[in-house]
């Protein structure tokens, strides 16, 4: 059962860990994701516990890519739901994941979903 799930659109262009960008184009890409994901958390949501995230990956195209390969994206956004104060930390102690996944064809964007931790 899922506690949260949030829809961070897609701000920029994909980070891709078999990408070799300069590192201004990369924080530039991790700026506008970690931005984005803050953006999304709906107001009055703070989890207290620890949680697990599934990650799941929704593009415009239907071609085959790897969902773990985009762990860039999906760390910039967790920072970002960190700098919104849904998160205490993204460490161990307080986050299980992202587990990435292929959402499917559509508006792309990853959906986060949260659900408490054991």
């Amino acid at each position: 059962m899922t506690d949260l799930q949030i829809f961070v659109p897609k701000p920029d262009e994909w980070i891709n860990s078999n990408q070799r960008l300069h590192r201004m184009v990369k924080a530039n890409r991790v700026k506008a994701w970690r931005a984005a994901a803050a953006d999304a958390v709906p107001p009055g949501w703070a989890f207290d516990h620890p949680v697990r995230i599934v990650a799941h990956v929704w593009k415009d195209r239907a071609g085959r890519y790897d969902p773990n390969n985009l762990n860039t994206t999906t760390k910039a956004c967790v920072d970002g739901f960190v700098d919104a104060g849904l998160l205490v930390d993204d460490d161990w102690k307080h986050v299980t994941g992202p587990d990435h996944r292929h959402g499917g064809k559509g508006e792309p964007g990853i959906i986060f979903m949260f659900t408490k931790s054991l």
